[in-house]
């Protein structure tokens, strides 16, 4: 195995725990609100605190995730990660979990980041979608493998295993991390002074580029997460899925999006990001329609429109994260990547907010307006694509160290 091909494998790997970490939870919540005796609004706030604590230090991050070495910096996050994961397995009161979830936020929120900076600094920027595409593919093995094996270890134990073993796992990656992460120091000499938090605030906010590319991010989320939320609810209540067929759609859409993630990536950097993305968008465009639009539908034809929805929504990540990473030089790519990071979570929750005031529950009790929802997607998305041909390469020859 190359360098490299074990560098993004690390790199994946941690992905997966990131994200199979932040997923499990979620459908744990029957168990937690039993063990815990909680309300839903507790609930949801458990939920949540991960992804405010992420917004934080994620922002927060920007300001000196520049000024280490790459590999110190990502040890020293996975790390803290690994251990509030496992933190999380051994709490025994609500307020002990969310303060556990809570810490494992911190880390992660940076995690993210640092990753995609590290694609940014050792990927050539002609072959940077294609790795981008292989280790974002770890978000489909998290839908395919991670979750359902936690419900797995939950149902044969409790909600304590998940995060038990997620936590052994968080801990095993800290090895290939120290094996086949290289030290990246050279975006650190770029730097002729460590510039001031109001320093880096400015470098972004006059930086015509980097604000094509926050606001590119930001209207992408926008259209994708005004969608998923209300995708199982919309599904059991208005098209006929039963509560148990609802994880055919993540399961066969995430095993789809294994495979089509890292093709989508590659053609990305063989055709073109802007030119591929374009396809991507508009591909999607076609199942937002549908399931937005459906009513009682045979189970088989609803899994064929959310498939697409998966490889085309899940798709179009790809180019356009290669974009974002590709917009900023290697001196300012981490504090940049840790503001955008910030700004995407911000837009999920305000996304997800605006479709729930949109969506109505009617006498018949059935979700309506969720067709305007699709169709606010579908504009965000094209929205997307005329941003995107306005985001530039910056100048920044990949490190190859």
């Amino acid at each position: 195995m190359s360098k490299e091909k074990a560098l993004l494998l690390t790199l994946a790997v941690i992905q997966f725990s990131h994200i199979t970490d932040f997923m499990i939870l979620m459908p744990l919540g029957p168990q937690l609100m039993k063990a815990f005796n909680i309300l839903p609004s507790q609930f949801a706030l458990l939920v949540s605190t991960y992804t405010f604590s992420a917004g934080i230090s994620g922002f927060i991050g920007a300001f000196f995730i520049d000024r280490f070495d790459r590999k110190t910096a990502i040890l020293t996050m996975a790390s803290g990660f690994a251990i509030g994961t496992l933190a999380c397995g051994f709490t025994d009161t609500y307020y002990e979990l969310l303060i556990t979830r809570s810490v494992t936020g911190l880390f992660g929120g940076v995690m993210g980041a640092l990753i995609l900076s590290i694609i940014g600094d050792v990927i050539p920027n002609k072959r940077r979608a294609g790795a981008m595409g292989m280790v974002m593919a770890a978000f489909s093995f998290a839908s395919v493998v991670g979750v359902p094996a936690g419900l797995f270890l939950a149902d044969l134990s409790d909600w304590h295993a998940p995060f038990m073993v997620l936590g052994g796992i968080a801990i095993l990656t800290l090895l290939p991390i120290v094996i086949f992460i290289p030290s990246m120091t050279e975006h650190i000499s770029k730097c002729n002074t460590n510039p001031t938090p109001l320093e880096i605030i400015k470098n972004v906010t006059t930086n015509k580029n980097q604000l094509l590319a926050l606001a590119f991010g930001s209207v992408i989320m926008f259209s994708h997460f005004s969608i998923v939320p209300f995708i199982s609810p919309y599904m059991t209540t208005n098209v006929g899925f039963a509560d148990s067929q609802i994880k055919y759609i993540y399961l066969i859409g995430g095993a789809l999006t294994v495979f089509t993630a890292p093709l989508i990536g590659k053609m990305a950097d063989k055709y073109g990001r802007s030119k591929i993305f374009t396809v991507t968008v508009l591909m999607a465009s076609i199942p937002v329609f549908l399931m937005t639009q459906i009513g009682e539908t045979p189970i088989e034809l609803v899994l064929v429109i959310t498939s697409m929805f998966f490889v085309f929504g899940a798709g179009r990540m790809v180019p356009s994260t290669a974009m974002v990473t590709s917009s900023v030089k290697p001196q300012n790519r981490g504090s940049f990547l840790s503001f955008n990071a910030s700004f995407r979570q911000l837009t999920n929750g305000i996304a997800a907010f605006v479709a729930g005031l949109i969506i109505t529950i009617g006498e018949d009790g059935l979700y309506h307006n969720y067709d305007l929802v699709g169709y606010f997607a579908i504009a965000m998305g094209i929205l997307s694509i005329f941003i995107s041909r306005k985001i530039k390469v910056a100048d920044d020859p990949a490190i190859t160290s």
